[in-house]
């Protein structure tokens, strides 16, 4: 009973977490009444896409996401392996000490620090910016965390040997370290751009206007009650946003698969 018991459950878990996004591609491609009373012989319209495509700057808001995950990719990348590095093989008096307090972000919530880092955003003149969205998640210590770890597992053979050869320490990071950790690097971009192309509070309170919104603040006001509420356009935007992310699994879920094995990412 036990053996097909726990299949059974994966299965209803699925269901459970598949059933909003079923919705959204079932509303998305009828009118209000046939989505809400699910008339099985009802007429698909292209209608939705139309309506919302119209009632937003879309373009611009893919633009802002892109170029927000990119910068703070980038960012991330840089200082992760610098910080990873440094706490992996380098020696330093309290280093362990330093890591353990890195580690300690980890348990704080973002949204703690949501009225400090409106206050130093101010005070920098970054709000209403891209920067000024992506710069508190740069220093991630969870990516530090990774990058730490996918350094301690090199073989310490490769880094004598290209000592021998005369490599500097950045030039030992960057011709024996990053290309070695390049499966933890893959498994780190992938949970990196998932986070903040759907991060929404933070991007909410920062931005002003249109020409620095990402795409779920963007949806969240198209979607506000006091713009009328269409669920089936409301679903169709929905799958505009959603689309570019959901595209790219399909054809990339065995890379993503394999990136997360590889790199020993729970």
């Amino acid at each position: 009973m036990s053996r097909y018991l726990e299949p059974f459950l994966a299965i209803v878990l699925a269901v459970l977490w598949i059933s909003p996004l079923v919705f959204a591609f079932w509303a998305a491609f009828h009118n209000v009444s046939d989505a809400v009373n699910f008339r099985l012989q009802a007429p698909i319209t292209l209608e939705n896409f139309r309506t919302a495509w119209e009632g937003a700057p879309w373009l611009r808001y893919f633009l802002n996401s892109f170029l927000l995950v990119t910068l703070i990719l980038i960012g991330q990348f840089i200082l992760t392996t610098l910080a990873g590095f440094a706490f992996a093989q380098v020696e330093f008096r309290g280093r362990d000490t330093l890591f353990v307090l890195v580690l300690l972000q980890l348990f704080i919530l973002p949204e703690v620090l949501i009225v400090e880092n409106y206050r130093v955003a101010s005070t920098l003149g970054l709000l209403d910016s891209l920067l000024g969205i992506g710069a508190p998640y740069m220093a991630s210590a969870f990516g530090i965390f990774l990058m730490r770890q996918a350094f301690r597992s090199i073989p310490k053979e490769l880094d004598e040997a290209a000592r021998i050869e005369g490599c500097s320490l950045l030039g030992v990071l960057w011709r024996v370290y990053v290309p070695a950790a390049r499966p933890t690097y893959l498994a780190y971009a992938l949970v990196s751009i998932s986070t903040h192309w759907n991060n929404f509070l933070w991007p909410l309170i920062v931005t002003n206007s249109d020409s620095t919104r990402p795409l779920p603040v963007g949806l969240s006001l198209f979607g506000a009650p006091e713009n009328g509420v269409d669920i089936s356009v409301i679903s169709a935007a929905t799958l505009i946003v959603v689309g570019p992310l959901l595209l790219l699994f399909l054809i990339f879920q065995r890379q993503f698969v394999q990136a997360f094995l590889t790199a020993g990412v729970k």
